[in-house]
């Protein structure tokens, strides 16, 4: 059997883990986009309930846009740059293992491919084949679901969340510039064509039904528009 054809510790094959891995970003970026849209559109419709005037539902907007991007791009730096640092750790111990114990490091990768159903003789040589070319990514792989390959770099993780957070809170930061008689409704009706196209392709990356997804967010934003233009109108006639 060859290493393309070997099960890992997931079940999925090797060759097909930059796949994986390119849908993990595409759906985080989506997730980023969603935020981004619902919380700057609560933002900027909650202060254009509030006033008219354009220069402070414009402030609102853009510290909405650049707080949210910069907030998404730390919280995913801290997250990812701790995985890292664990799959690290973890790789380096098992480099460690192979050095000192290669006989038992195979045995162990050989009964893990006999757990998932292959026969004891090619489990055996599956291990022997996969550890004489890559040891430390076969083991890793199998005992530890990680790929030393495929670590995934913080700062594009940040970057990825910060570009999607903004590209997500432009939409409803424009929508808002136009006049003072339709901004509010243009705003609700291009930021839930926003979010039904966001729950769209969240729900086709992930196989889920679309309808139940696309409910999901277009309810969940329009719930948030709501609330926050009844408090803009509510705090404008107090401050009026």
């Amino acid at each position: 059997m060859t290493a393309a054809l070997a099960p890992t510790a997931h079940g999925v094959e090797p060759h097909r883990g930059g796949l994986a891995a390119r849908l993990n970003w595409l759906r985080a970026g989506v997730l980023g986009a969603n935020d981004g849209i619902v919380s700057t559109a609560g933002l900027v419709v909650g202060v254009a309930a509030a006033t008219t005037a354009r220069s402070p539902i414009v402030t609102a907007g853009i510290a909405g846009l650049v707080a949210g991007a910069v907030a998404m791009a730390l919280g995913e730096y801290v997250s990812v740059s701790s995985q890292r640092d664990t799959e690290s750790a973890l790789l380096a111990k098992e480099r460690v293992e192979l050095a000192l114990a290669p006989e038992g490091e195979l045995a162990e990768l050989a009964g893990i491919y006999r757990a998932m159903g292959l026969a004891s003789e090619t489990a055996d040589q599956v291990a022997r084949e996969l550890t004489a070319k890559e040891p430390l990514a076969a083991h890793a792989r199998a005992e530890l679901g990680i790929d030393p390959d495929a670590l995934t770099n913080p700062w594009h993780a940040a970057g990825a969340s910060a570009l999607s957070f903004a590209g997500g809170a432009l939409l409803p930061v424009l929508a808002i510039l136009l006049p003072a008689s339709v901004r509010i409704p243009i705003t609700f009706a291009v930021v839930l064509i926003a979010l039904a196209v966001t729950g769209t392709i969240s729900a086709l990356i992930g196989g889920a039904p679309r309808n139940r997804a696309v409910g999901r967010v277009v309810v969940g934003g329009a719930l948030a528009m709501l609330i926050t233009f009844g408090i803009g109108q509510l705090v404008g006639a107090v401050g009026s």
